[in-house]
């Protein structure tokens, strides 16, 4: 059977260096965005590495629900699949809402990828041995840890809904784990560590995006975070490109890839039963799989 992976915001930085190794492992890779201009060149680029499979390019919004659907009935048409990254992520400095009236932060890196997974479960099945690979973040680390609302009390700052949306997804990416325990479908995260991207350039000098507790460090912060970002999308893909292909994590689940592509061990609240009912409980309600 062929070997399919689908990885989103796959049309450059760490999506694109990750179907690249996909590609170059063998995959028939399809890569998920926004531009399809941006699209054609990262399918180009792909294709040029002479990979035993064709690249495809699939245009979706996955801020929009609805949009992810949509593409999840299209990847659908194709057949069992193999690989499914969850790529994308997004940090706004000012709050904004999705087209369905969501935060956006949580909208992109939570609701959008649990939306596409749950509703690839039956392919990935059909394609078992297969795996799903959720990009983490080390931003989970200032997170709220509170789940009954989409957005936690207080003003917003983009760096810390961006991590709680983060950690929403990694202790969704855990629970799914374990409820696919024995199925064929294993389940893992991976934290890219940090790279020179279209969403930290710029977005990082932004004081606004910190809570005002953090702000009086952030410039030390920022210049550690900023270092840390200043390497190459191709290593900060290796986690992801590990966790999708390597032949050790064969018959594991649920395992943690760090930024030095080997597990690490999870971020504690990520594994509290009582955050991953909460994330699961607002997930359904605002993220229905019907629309």
């Amino acid at each position: 059977m062929k070997q399919t992976a689908v990885v989103t915001a796959g049309t450059a930085g760490i999506g694109l260096e990750t179907a690249l190794g996909l590609a170059e492992a063998g995959f028939a890779v399809t890569v998920v965005g926004r531009d399809a201009e941006r699209g054609a060149r990262a399918v180009e680029r792909i294709n040029a590495t002479a990979p035993l499979q064709s690249a495809q390019f699939l245009a979706a919004d996955l801020s929009s629900l609805d949009a992810v659907r949509a593409l999840a009935d299209r990847i659908a048409a194709d057949g069992p699949l193999t690989v499914l990254v969850n790529n994308v992520g997004a940090m706004f400095p000012d709050r904004r809402d999705s087209v369905d009236g969501i935060e956006a932060t949580f909208a992109v890196n939570h609701l959008s990828p649990y939306l596409l997974t749950e509703l690839l479960l039956p392919e990935l099945r059909v394609g078992a041995p297969s795996r799903i690979v959720n990009v983490t973040s080390g931003a989970i680390g200032v997170a709220k840890r509170v789940f009954d609302a989409v957005e936690p009390p207080g003003g917003y700052y983009g760096f810390h809904w961006y991590g709680r949306a983060k950690l929403a997804n990694l202790a969704y990416t855990l629970e799914l784990a374990g409820r696919l325990e024995g199925t064929g479908v294993s389940v893992f995260a991976a934290d890219p560590g940090g790279a020179a991207t279209d969403m930290t350039n710029g977005t990082m000098s932004d004081p606004k995006i910190v809570s005002p507790g953090l702000r009086l460090l952030w410039p030390l912060v920022r210049r550690k975070f900023e270092r840390s970002t200043s390497g190459p999308a191709s290593v900060a893909a290796k986690p992801s490109i590990f966790a999708a292909n390597d032949g050790s994590l064969t018959g594991r689940t649920g395992v943690v890839i760090g930024p030095q592509a080997h597990p690490v061990a999870p971020f504690r609240p990520a594994t509290d039963p009582r955050i991953a009912e909460a994330v699961r409980r607002l997930s359904e309600r605002l993220a229905p799989l019907t629309g």
